[in-house]
């Protein structure tokens, strides 16, 4: 089944009518899942929002657009479609038959998997909420509610896993997740980095390249899975996913041509007084999420990982395209490490080395954001660039939690840091100077001064559509 059945409470593509027991089960959650959303999702309020809605998993058309309440947005259930010669590609069950039960033996570990994915979902919701009454646009602020909205959806399809698969402690799980809040001293979100704030819409669009980016990672070794409803979910999560990040990438574009050219058009560096964002601001904001992202990975080696991937529940990045034998017991890896106080490199085993190989791919690709951002500076003649910093830089897990470093690589005493951070990370002052630039826009057509409009608009239509009708 490809097309999910909206005449169903819970849109789906799982058949879900065909078991009444789950469904049942499913729609007893629903109503939590609103009051959720109520309490916790966007505080800005709105008519509707020209948002895309999921109608196929596969091909081109997979979507269609419409202005539509957020109260009402179908949110669902759905998953790639099943491949019913799938094999298992990687670990001590390579060629064996995909899973489409929990094995038992692997059941925790799954579930564990789940969750913690599961929770990274509504915690970005949380985050953004009140962003809406501070955005530049109203391209940006329909950008945000659909970001929200798939993330909620995303919610869902982990939900789904879990009480399809898990049984009461799947139930029991789910309702954890809509319990945790992010930032909350007593019951905060599972990772770090979903318990930051994002005050401002210069940290959206961070968080929406760096920490979005390691989403798509974290979703691609899991789409690997062995067991296979957890990698068909992936697969069509990752379809969604690509629009965040896209709206990552655009949003940093944007502010740093519009810093670009009040440089050029004003001889200077000092652009603060003329409602632009300084570079070295810019940089500073990137360094934080970029670092914080990093951490998402976990530390450099992993025996938890390693076993993960030999029993074939979360496998590498694009793994069916690596030329190796997809076991890896007699392989090894370079990682990074601490080597007598100093940093530096260390072998060890591929498996035990697999958080390594993962942040590299991530690494890899945010360079490929840092290239484009500075070809934007190079064409408006400006010669200064932005760059990602060190991978020791401001690591609060892994092998350089411990230590300080400079975003070149330097090591650094614990007084030197304190004396400097501010060189490196937001201060309150920018923090500030940030969030003073940060008046909303709710005109059709026009934009807040800090960064520039769009190249393009949504599903063809102009900048100065009406993407939101606000209440």
């Amino acid at each position: 089944m490809t097309t999910p059945d909206y005449s169903e409470k819970i849109p789906n593509n799982v058949s879900l009518h065909e078991d009444r027991r789950l469904q049942r089960a499913l729609e007893s959650w629903q109503p939590d899942f609103l009051t959720w959303w109520q309490d916790m999702g966007p505080t800005l309020p709105a008519q509707d929002v020209y948002l895309r809605t999921a109608t196929d998993v596969r091909g081109e058309g997979w979507a269609t657009f419409g202005h539509v309440p957020m109260k009402d947005y179908r949110w669902g259930i759905f998953l790639a479609d099943r491949n019913p010669d799938r094999t298992i590609a990687f670990g001590q069950h390579k060629g064996e038959p995909a899973w489409q039960k929990v094995p038992g033996e692997y059941r925790s570990e799954l579930r564990r998997l789940i969750v913690i994915q599961g929770d990274t979902e509504p915690a970005s919701v949380e985050q953004q909420r009140n962003l809406g009454a501070t955005a530049p646009s109203l391209y940006d602020l329909r950008n945000l509610f659909q970001v929200n909205v798939e993330e909620g959806r995303h919610l869902w399809a982990m939900v789904y896993l879990l009480h399809a698969h898990f049984g009461r402690e799947g139930r029991e799980e789910a309702a954890e997740l809509l319990h945790r809040n992010s930032g909350s001293q007593d019951a905060p979100r599972i990772l770090g980095a979903f318990n930051e704030e994002t005050p401002d819409w210069l940290s959206f669009f961070m968080f929406t390249y760096f920490t979005d980016r390691d989403g798509k990672y974290q979703l691609g070794t899991l789409k690997e899975s062995a067991f296979d409803p957890l990698s068909r979910t992936c697969e069509f999560m990752l379809k969604e996913e690509a629009h965040h990040m896209m709206v990552g990438t655009t949003g940093v574009d944007r502010v740093v041509e519009r810093t670009a050219r009040v440089m050029t058009e004003n001889d200077t560096d000092d652009v603060a007084g003329h409602g632009a964002i300084p570079l070295d601001v810019i940089q500073k904001y990137l360094n934080f999420h970029y670092s914080v992202s990093l951490d998402l990975f976990g530390g450099e080696t992993s025996t938890n990982v390693a076993n993960y991937y030999s029993a074939g529940l979360k496998g590498r990045w694009l793994e069916e395209r690596r030329s190796d034998d997809h076991v890896l017991t007699d392989d090894s890896i370079m990682v990074d490490a601490l080597i007598d106080g100093q940093i530096g490199v260390t072998e060890v085993s591929a498996l035990t080395g697999l958080n390594t190989d993962l942040r590299r791919e991530y690494i890899a690709d945010c360079e490929g954001g840092v290239k484009r951002w500075n070809r934007i500076l190079e064409r408006a003649g400006v010669g200064r660039r932005l760059y990602l910093p060190h991978v020791a830089f401001n690591r609060q897990v892994g092998a350089f939690a411990p230590i300080e470093a400079s975003p070149s690589g330097d090591r650094l005493t614990a007084g030197e840091w304190e004396s400097r951070k501010g060189e490196w990370l937001p201060t309150d002052t920018d923090k500030t100077f940030v969030r003073s630039l940060m008046k909303p826009v709710y005109e059709r057509g026009k934009i807040a001064s800090w960064l520039a409009p769009p190249r393009n608009g949504i599903n063809g239509q102009p900048f100065d559509y009406e993407y939101v009708h606000l209440v």
